[in-house]
Formats: structure tokens, C-alpha cells, sequence
């Protein structure tokens, strides 16, 4: 759509069923607030809207787990989610929630009015059910086989691995999430949308009217859906928590969660409009507004499919023009989970790293699964940051600061007769915005935030070319026409990094006096002050943005240099993460067959020292040992190599089982075993006295 009156933005609503983590961010959140904070600096109307997911089977699920109420677990995770967005600066005009009264209203109305025109299909199903919970297995109470790509670990209403969404009855092998028991089918009412009803205009409107514009990931899988056939799709569930279905004759159902959670876009427009002394109704409802949805690649089909169903059965609402989901992001190598704590939660790393926003949005915009899955880790964080964000950015911004403030006590100098270098360079700063624009405007954020280090990699290039500390021996009005260029770039780069970085480029704009980013605050010789406006478009359109004689304020780091240790703390956290997770998935051998007293009676276990040890030459887990069980002297081989060097447990206490009858391994008979467990990180640990004053020879009992 070109040139819209206005803009509404939503992203996906989060789950209140835990915090928010980097593949969020990096999916979702970051990438729309880089889109809004540019249309706001091109002076668009927009409406940027977000909120929690606070209904469906994940919330009654975590319920469960912690023992407390659906309420319990929305209220805290919605509190931490909020505050998270806003310290990180995620700047939507409002962060709702679908428990919000303004919600319930909204959805229940939006149902009715497709029930009164008929546009659902009322019938009996079968559906499976636990018997032993008394309860129907909806959505994520139930895991099955994938029927597309056959994983194992598929939900009941969507396969995380492939991306599809199906219904529980299409598992195969099937198993309630509840009980672990193989459930029963049983009938019971539901309302549905009937997608096959919409297929014609789906067609036309994805496949003829979006072909060449939306993301190949995004057009592809709606395309294999649609080609699929579409069929009726359940809109309503047996649950105790959620919104009840408005009709007679609906006790103990509720509205599926995926017919609930993007009516919450509306209610959360309805809400700031409410509170702004807005009209919302243009925001969903006028053909010249541009409807953005920014979701993850799991949410595809939610938002290409059946939400325009919806939108299209209602008929009074526009359907969303573009749906940039992005792919996922893995940490360190694996995929994110919650449920294994493998994750970057955003509430602890602005605990971990304070005032370091920017340096987490800049890593994961330079590194987007805009395409394909990409991974974070904690080492390319470290580098973007230090080799990009403080040798580049930061260190030309720095050096323009210091010499302005050297030079000329921080006033802006009088430029002199520009070079045809300085034009250049000038006129390369004014193609930017265009450049960088037109990156935002295909949702090629990770290009746009390349386009506009370009701009800092321009002003250190000119710098380090000019050399204006050398200059200024030789050539003082030479170099402050430098500075003066040098200081246009600055500013350049405060309003143009702002959707990217918007702490740095404030602190920038701090720095240069330039004021918030919706005002400039302009200081003459004489010290009176003027405002005006600076936005995107000036950079393109003025011939000056920084004046002369304006007095620009002191030198401050816009960004710090994050140290080897910072870094190893947090590999550190994964590591202790990974070793409990496979100390938790271990399994724990069951107990051997029942002996006899007289049985054990006949095991001699002896205290001992190891007196000698070495490899067993080309075997990778054997040491042969030389052990003083106080009887004798006796080689033992042993096989924990891979948890000791030989060298190392000399003089180390053992138990020793000295009457195991005589074995040969690799030509070296070995008389006896040294008793050994297991340690949470895998490797092998001495059961031996704790006393170091046990003789060798003492009876182990």
C-alpha cells in the first residue's frame, strides 16, 4: 500500500506462562519496534499495539505445575513481560491484556456477531478425553506424532518442529499431557469457522495479491495450507479458563485461544483510543490504513489464514498488508526452550548487563532469522558489541565530541569553502535515509541496520583521512570546515540510528544538544534558544542540521566495552543450565535383583591408596593402576580416564572389591575393582573414606 494515512502494528501476544526470552525479540519484538520508531521519525500516524496471552492450555498447564490458580500465573508473568518491554524499550502505545474487561467485551461481541450471521457451523465431534482427569484434551493436554513430519513431541494443536496446526484427534499415538494415559474418544459440541467457506477469496487475496511482496517463509506455508484444502476449524473448547462461549447452551466451553488472542489487537487499539480521545474504528476499519502483524514463523497460520477468515466473516474490518514473520533463533547451538530453562531471558539480562539496551537489539538485529534459523551466542554478542558498536559508532562520535570540544570550547565551527571531498561526502550523507528507508520498507531490518553503520563507517573514513588533529598545526580553517562536516554526520546519525539503537541515539542527541528525538534544541552565539523539529526526512532534505556557533556539550562513551569475564558469566549460567538438564533427564537405573545376606557377606571390599597410575596405551578410557589394598600391592585397570589424569590421583584414597575374580583387559590382568558413581556433570567420582587417616586394608561395611 503506498503512502497510507495511517499504520496499525500489532505483535504476537505472549504467552503468560513464562518470561520473555532473545528468540522473542529477536522474532518479534525487536523488528516491529525498529519498523515503528522509523514510521514515528517519518512523522506516520501509527498505532502501535501489543498485549498477553493470558488464556489457553499453557496457562492452566504452568497452573498445575506450580500449584495455584490460571490468575496466579497471568498476574505475575504479565507483570514481569510489561516491565520487561518497557526497560528494554519495546514502545508500543499500548501493552494490554486479554483479561482486560475492554477484551472479554470485544471477543464476545465479535463472536456473537458471526453467530447471529451465521457464519459458524454448530456439530457434534469426537474428541479425545482423559479419563482419569475427567477432562477433554484440548490443544497442549495432549502430545502425540506429528501426522506431517513425524516428531514425536507434537502439541494436540500445532507441531512445533514443522509448523503445522492440526486437531488432537490427528496425532498419532496420542497421550493426555495430564496423566501420561492413552485417552479415549468421547463426543462433544463445538462451534466452528468453516476456512473452506473462504478459500476462493484466500486464493485471490494471498496468492494473486500477495505473491511478489510477503516473505517467501510466510507465502509458502499459507500456499501449502491453502493448497491443501481447507476444512472447518474449531473455534471453541472444553476448558474451565477463558472467555465463555456468549450462546445458550455453551456451559463449560470457552473460545479457543487462537480465536481470542488476535481479537486482542482490537481491544488493545479500543483500549488506547479510550484513553487518547481516539477513534479506533479507522484504525481497523479505513482502507487507507496499513494493518502489520509481526509474528514468529509458528504463528503463520494463525495470522494468514484464520484471522482473516474471521476478519473477511464479520465483514467491517480491513485485512492486514504484510506478515514479516521471521524464522527462529537457536542459543549456543540449540534450540530455545523454556521448559529447559536453555534461554536468554530478557528481565535477567537487563539485571546482568544495565544500560546496555542497545547492544542487545543492535546483536540481534545484525544477526535476524530474517531467512533461516540463526544462532546466538554469547561470544558474536561480546564481538558486535566491542569490534562494531564501540570501534565504529562509538568511536567516531568520540573523536567529533573530544576535538569539537578541544578546539573550539564545544561550539559548532564556521565551514569554509567545501572540498569535492566534502561534497561528497555531504551528499552521501543525504542518500541514507532513501537508502535505509528502503530496507525498512521490505522488513530488511538486519540490511537497514548494515546501511546505517555504513554512515558511521563514512564519518570515521573521512575522519581518518582528513586527520584534522594533524591539520589543525598547518591549517586551521581547513579544519574547521572538517569538524564542521564531521558534525553534520554526527547528527546525521542521531536520527537516523534511533529505530535501531533509540538509547544510544538519545544520549547522542544529549551529547550534541540536539534535545529529545521529537525536539531539537538549537543554542546560537548568543546563548538564546529556538526549537525545531529534526526528523528522518532532514537528513535528506536540509543542507545544515547542526549549525554553526551551536554549542554542542561534553564527551561521554556511547557505549562501553563488555569484558571476558561479563562474557564467561554467562556461558558459565548455560553450562550450569545443560548439566542440570542432564543431571534431570538421567535415568536412574532400577534396583537389581534381591540378594541374600550371605551373599553379601561373601564381597570383600578393602580401603586402599593408589600408589602408581598410567594410560593403557591406544584405549581412550583405561588406566592402569598400581593400588596398596594393605593386603598387597596389586594392578587394577580401571576405566576412568576420561574423568582423571593418572597423574593426579596418586596418593588417592579407594574402596577396592579385592576378592572379583582375576580379568584380563588388553593383556594386563586386573586384580580387583575400584568402586566408583556417577556425578551429576557425567564423569566418574572415588567412593573412598573421608578420613584420610584410614589405614589400607580396613574392611569397607
Amino acid at each position: 500500500m503506498n503512502n497510507p494515512k495511517r499504520y496499525t502494528i500489532t505483535t504476537a501476544l505472549p504467552y503468560t506462562n513464562g518470561p520473555i526470552h532473545i528468540g522473542h525479540l529477536a522474532g518479534v519484538y525487536v523488528p516491529a519496534d525498529i519498523y515503528v520508531r522509523y514510521l514515528r521519525n517519518k512523522g506516520r500516524d501509527v498505532a502501535f499495539v501489543g498485549g498477553s496471552d493470558e488464556h489457553g492450555v499453557p496457562i492452566t498447564i504452568k497452573a498445575k505445575k506450580e500449584g495455584v490458580t490460571p490468575q496466579d500465573v497471568v498476574d505475575k508473568y504479565h507483570g514481569i513481560i510489561k516491565k520487561s518491554f518497557e526497560d528494554f524499550g519495546i514502545s508500543y502505545d499500548n501493552y494490554s491484556r486479554t483479561s482486560a474487561p475492554i477484551h472479554h467485551k470485544t471477543a464476545s461481541e465479535f463472536f456473537t456477531k458471526l453467530y447471529e450471521k451465521g457464519e459458524f457451523i454448530e456439530k457434534v465431534e469426537s474428541q479425545l478425553f482423559d479419563e482419569e482427569a475427567n477432562q477433554f484434551l484440548a490443544d497442549r493436554f495432549v502430545v502425540g506424532t506429528c501426522p506431517k513430519c513425524g516428531d514425536e513431541n507434537s502439541y494436540g494443536d500445532q507441531c512445533e518442529k514443522c509448523g503445522t496446526s492440526h486437531n488432537a484427534t490427528d496425532l498419532i499415538n496420542p497421550k493426555s499431557a495430564i496423566t501420561g494415559n492413552v485417552p479415549t474418544v468421547k463426543e462433544t459440541k463445538h462451534w466452528f469457522l468453516p476456512l473452506d467457506k473462504h478459500e476462493a477469496f484466500l486464493k485471490e487475496w494471498i496468492l494473486e495479491g500477495h505473491k511478489d511482496d510477503w516473505k517467501s517463509n510466510v507465502y509458502g506455508q499459507v500456499k501449502s495450507w491453502i493448497d491443501d484444502g481447507l476444512r472447518p476449524r474449531a473455534v471453541t473448547r472444553d476448558l474451565d479458563w477463558g472467555i465463555p462461549v456468549p450462546v445458550e447452551g455453551a456451559d463449560g466451553k470457552v473460545l479457543y485461544v487462537w480465536f481470542d488472542a488476535p481479537i486482542g489487537y482490537i481491544s488493545s487499539t479500543k483500549e488506547w483510543a479510550e484513553a487518547n480521545g481516539k477513534d479506533w474504528e479507522p484504525y481497523w476499519k479505513d482502507k487507507d490504513t496499513k494493518l502489520v502483524h509481526f509474528i514468529g514463523k509458528d504463528n503463520i497460520v494463525f495470522h494468514c489464514i484464520i484471522f482473516p477468515a474471521m476478519l473477511k466473516a464479520n465483514g467491517d474490518y480491513i485485512m492486514p498488508d504484510n506478515v514479516p514473520a521471521n524464522e527462529f533463533l537457536n542459543l549456543e547451538g540449540n534450540k530455545l526452550s523454556t521448559s529447559k530453562n536453555w534461554a536468554v531471558w530478557l528481565h535477567e539480562y537487563l539485571e546482568d548487563f544495565p544500560g546496555k539496551q542497545d547492544v542487545l537489539r543492535y546483536a540481534l538485529t545484525a544477526n535476524a532469522p530474517e531467512t533461516k534459523d540463526n544462532d546466538f551466542t554469547w561470544k558474536d554478542f561480546q564481538a558486535r558489541n566491542n569490534n562494531e558498536l564501540v570501534a565504529i559508532f562509538g568511536n567516531f562520535i568520540n573523536r567529533v565530541v573530544v576535538l569539537t570540544n578541544k578546539y573550539y570550547n564545544g561550539e559548532v565551527p564556521v565551514a569554509g569553502a567545501l572540498s569535492e571531498l566534502d561534497g561528497d561526502v555531504l551528499a552521501q550523507v543525504k542518500e541514507f535515509p532513501n537508502i535505509i528507508s528502503r530496507s525498512m520498507e521490505r522488513y530488511r531490518f538486519r540490511e537497514a541496520l548494515s546501511e546505517m553503520m555504513n554512515l558511521a563507517r563514512l564519518g570515521n573514513k573521512y575522519l581518518a583521512d582528513e586527520e584534522p588533529w594533524k591539520l589543525v598545526k598547518t591549517d586551521e580553517e581547513r579544519t574547521k570546515t572538517i569538524m564542521y562536516v564531521a558534525l553534520q554526520i554526527a547528527a546525521a546519525l542521531s536520527v537516523l540510528s534511533e529505530p535501531f539503537l533509540p538509547f544510544s541515539a538519545n544520549k547522542l542527541k544529549g551529547i550534541l544538544k540536539l534535545g529529545s528525538s521529537n525536539e531539537v534544541i538549537e543554542r546560537s552565539r548568543d546563548g538564546v534558544e529556538k526549537q525545531s523539529d529534526l526528523i528522518w526526512d532532514d537528513v535528506e532534505n536540509k543542507d545544515e542540521l547542526i549549525p554553526s556557533g551551536h554549542i554542542i556539550g561534553k564527551s561521554e562513551l556511547l557505549f562501553a566495552k563488555i569484558e571476558d569475564a561479563e562474557i564467561q558469566a554467562q556461558i558459565d549460567k548455560l553450562e550450569a543450565t545443560k548439566l542440570a538438564n542432564a543431571a534431570e533427564a538421567k535415568v536412574v537405573e532400577p534396583q537389581k535383583e534381591t540378594i541374600g545376606f550371605e551373599d553379601f557377606t561373601k564381597l570383600d571390599i578393602r580401603t586402599g591408596t593408589i600408589i602408581e597410575a598410567e594410560k593403557m596405551p591406544k584405549a581412550k578410557k583405561l588406566l592402569v593402576l598400581k593400588v596398596d589394598t594393605g593386603i598387597d600391592v596389586r594392578t587394577i585397570v580401571s576405566g576412568i580416564a576420561e574423568s582423571y589424569k593418572p597423574e593426579d590421583i596418586i596418593g588417592q584414597k579407594v574402596s577396592v572389591l579385592v576378592n572379583l575374580a582375576p580379568r584380563k583387559l588388553r593383556g594386563v590382568e586386573s586384580e580387583g575393582m575400584i568402586l566408583m558413581t556417577d556425578t551429576k556433570d557425567g564423569k566418574l567420582s572415588f567412593i573412598a573414606p573421608s578420613e584420610d587417616n584410614v589405614a589400607n586394608g580396613e574392611f569397607v561395611s
